[in-house]
C-alpha cells in the first residue's frame, strides 16, 4: 500500500494512492485518522482502511495536483544516521565507524515534496543528502532483537538530509547544522514494508541536482542495516508508531567535492529510491 499527507481546505489528510491519483482516506472512510502520526499510534487497522477507499468510488485528485505536506508532519522522534555508507565515510576521510553516528532532527525541520528548501540567511554551506527514511509501526520495546525488528517498520520513504555545513562544524555534534527550518524533506510516498525486500535492502537511491547524477548507490551499501539499526536504537530508548529512522547518504555530497558544491537558490534536488519514488524540493533563499 502506498500513502501520502496532502492538504486541502486548510487541513492536512491521509492519502491513498490508486495508480497516479490520490483518495482522501477520511472522505472514503468515516472516522479514519486525519494524519498518519495518529493513524499509527490508534489500533485502527490502517490497511483496511486504505482497501476500502480504494474500492470507493470517491473521486480521485490527481498527483500531479496534489499539495503536498510532510508524510508524517510531527513524528515523535526523528533519529537520523551519520557516515552510514562505506564511501561517503570514505570521502568525509573517516574509517567505517564501529557504531552508528546518530543524531536527532526535529519536526519544525521538515518540509513535503515540492516545498521549497530553504538556503539560510547565515550561511552559504547548503548541501544535500539523499536517504531512506523508515516509519516505525508498532512501538519497538527496549532490547529487541534484530531478528524481531522488522516487524515494526510500517514503510519506507525518501528523504533530503539538506546540511548547513559550516553550523554543523561549529560543534563536535551536528545536531545545529542539521535543524534549520525547511531543510528535511521528507516524501512524497510511504510504501508500505509488505511492497518491499526486507529492511528496503536492494535498492537502488539516487541524487540529483539539476538533473545531473551527483549520488547514485544502493541500500545494501550501508554499514547499519535497517534491523541492526533498531536492534543498537533499542538498547537505549522506546521506538514509538509514527517515529522515524534516517538511514544515511552515500558518497558524492556537495562538501567533498573539488570544490565544493553548495546549493543556492533556483536550484532543484531530486532523491529517487526504487521502488520507493522521487522526492523533489526546488531551492530557495531564506527571505528577508
Amino acid at each position: 500500500m502506498r500513502y501520502a499527507t496532502f492538504e486541502t481546505s486548510g487541513e492536512t489528510r491521509i492519502g491513498v494512492l490508486d495508480g497516479d491519483e490520490v483518495i482522501d482516506l477520511a472522505a472514503a472512510v468515516p472516522g479514519a485518522p486525519r494524519d498518519l502520526v495518529t493513524a499509527l499510534a490508534s489500533p485502527a487497522d490502517l490497511a483496511a482502511a486504505a482497501r476500502a477507499a480504494l474500492a470507493s468510488a470517491l473521486p480521485r485528485i490527481p498527483l500531479s495536483a496534489a499539495v503536498f505536506a510532510p508524510l508524517l508532519p510531527r513524528p515523535g522522534k526523528i533519529v537520523c544516521l551519520g557516515l552510514n555508507y562505506y564511501d561517503h565515510a570514505k570521502e568525509g576521510g573517516r574509517e567505517k565507524p564501529d557504531y552508528p553516528w546518530f543524531f536527532f532532527r526535529c519536526a519544525t525541520s521538515l518540509v513535503a515534496h515540492g516545498r521549497p528548501g530553504r538556503v539560510p540567511r547565515v550561511s552559504t554551506r547548503f548541501d544535500y543528502e539523499a536517504e531512506l527514511a523508515v516509519v516505525i509501526g508498532s512501538r519497538v520495546p527496549r532490547h529487541t532483537r534484530r531478528d524481531d525488528a522488522l516487524r515494526h517498520v510500517f514503510g519506507y520513504a525518501c528523504f533530503n538530509d539538506m546540511s548547513v555545513r559550516d553550523y554543523q562544524k561549529r560543534t563536535p555534534q551536528w545536531t545545529i547544522g542539521k535543524n534549520f527550518d525547511a531543510t528535511g524533506g521528507f516524501g512524497p510516498i510511504l510504501v508500505s514494508a509488505d511492497e518491499l525486500p526486507a529492511g528496503a535492502a536492494g535498492l537502488r537511491i539516487q541524487g540529483r541536482l539539476n538533473g545531473n547524477v551527483v549520488q547514485d548507490a544502493n541500500t545494501s551499501d550501508m554499514i547499519f542495516d535497517v534491523a541492526e539499526t533498531l536492534e543498537l536504537l533499542a538498547d537505549v530508548l522506546t521506538l514509538e508508531p509514527g517515529d522515524v529512522i534516517v538511514m544515511g547518504t552515500p558518497a558524492g555530497v556537495g562538501q567533498a567535492r573539488t570544490p565544493p558544491v553548495w546549493m543556492k537558490a533556483g536550484d532543484r534536488f531530486e532523491v529517487e529510491i526504487e521502488r520507493i519514488g522521487t522526492l523533489v524540493n526546488p531551492i530557495e533563499n531564506e527571505a528577508g
